[in-house]
């Protein structure tokens, strides 16, 4: 299909609407750009999302999601050392953000630094997991702590769950010790040791850790749950029932569980108030979860648009 015509008519409808908003827009704005940047690039559009994440940057220059999502596109039309240049700030902004330092590294690989691939035993560690292969994962969790103890917390949970798969439960728990001794601040950190624990029946020490992560993350839903089963199998039927009172009420707030069933309830969200633009950006992120990249950009400009008037005076 020739999407050329629709293409331009698209930046053309947008070059005047932003033209519109753009004295009314502030930071909170980014992440509309962002997304839309995604859908773009998810359609082959390299030129149009760099457009939208430099426009997200310019709203909030601290944001590294979008520093990062840049760099991809910039090494999707072959710049590599502008795409290492945003991958570098990406990490200057937020040094967690691994994705990041895989894709740095993917980037320094292509132009031939080998060296500066090599803190990527981590990531593929986390491809092998996936594919089932617990050995070859733990293999390269433990070349990545090697190389790098000090910040490897992540490649300790990781090697940890690799471990839980096998069947290592005490391993397992050793390296979400050293996780968080390295970084006490991660949620899933706690919830990981907290499932270790309850496989060896250790309830108390389950609740505390999951206690623990719904501190550090009080919105997510998950530990909310495996709270409740640890109190169920302690007796504590009422705590459990609240527990999961609660998970549900989280999951509830979510944007994307079930694809369908998100869409439809956005879709009714939206009639009860059209002029609501978070119904229309989630409803973008579904839509585009299920490749329907042209209906999640027209979602993404409605809320651009919506956003924009309800910022002003």
């Amino acid at each position: 299909m020739n999407t050329t015509l629709p293409t331009k008519l698209l930046a053309f409808v947008l070059s005047l609407m932003l033209t519109a908003v753009a004295a009314a827009q502030t930071s909170a704005f980014a992440p509309y750009y962002n997304n839309r940047g995604l859908a773009r690039e998810a359609k082959g559009d390299h030129d149009g999302a760099i457009a939208d994440y430099n426009r997200a940057i310019d709203l909030n220059p601290k944001y590294a999601g979008a520093y990062n999502n840049r760099g991809l596109a910039k090494q999707a039309k072959g710049d590599l050392d502008g795409a290492i240049a945003d991958f570098n700030r990406a990490i200057e902004l937020d040094p967690k953000l691994a994705i990041s330092y895989h894709n740095r590294g993917l980037a320094q690989k292509a132009k031939g630094d080998q060296d500066g691939a090599i803190p990527n035993y981590n990531n593929r560690g986390i491809t092998k997991e996936g594919k089932g292969d617990h050995d070859g994962a733990i293999a390269d969790y433990s070349r990545a702590i090697e190389l790098d103890p000090k910040f490897a917390a992540g490649a300790y949970s990781n090697r940890g769950l690799a471990k839980q798969a096998k069947g290592d439960l005490d391993g397992a728990i050793a390296d979400y010790n050293c996780a968080i001794e390295l970084d006490p601040k991660v949620a899933i950190f706690y919830s990981n040791r907290g499932l270790a624990k309850q496989a060896k029946g250790d309830l108390d020490g389950t609740i505390a850790d999951y206690n623990c992560a719904i501190e550090l993350c009080p919105k997510q839903p998950r530990a909310y749950m495996n709270r409740g089963f640890a109190k169920q199998a302690k007796g504590d039927h009422d705590g459990a029932i609240a527990d999961y009172n609660r998970a549900i009420e989280l999951a509830a707030k979510l944007a994307i569980f079930c694809v369908d069933g998100t869409i439809a309830d956005y879709n009714r969200a939206i009639e009860l108030d059209p002029k609501q633009p978070k119904a229309y950006i989630n409803r973008g992120f579904a839509k585009q979860a299920k490749g329907d990249v042209d209906s999640a950009i027209a979602d993404y400009n409605r809320a651009l648009e919506l956003a924009a008037k309800l910022a002003k005076p």
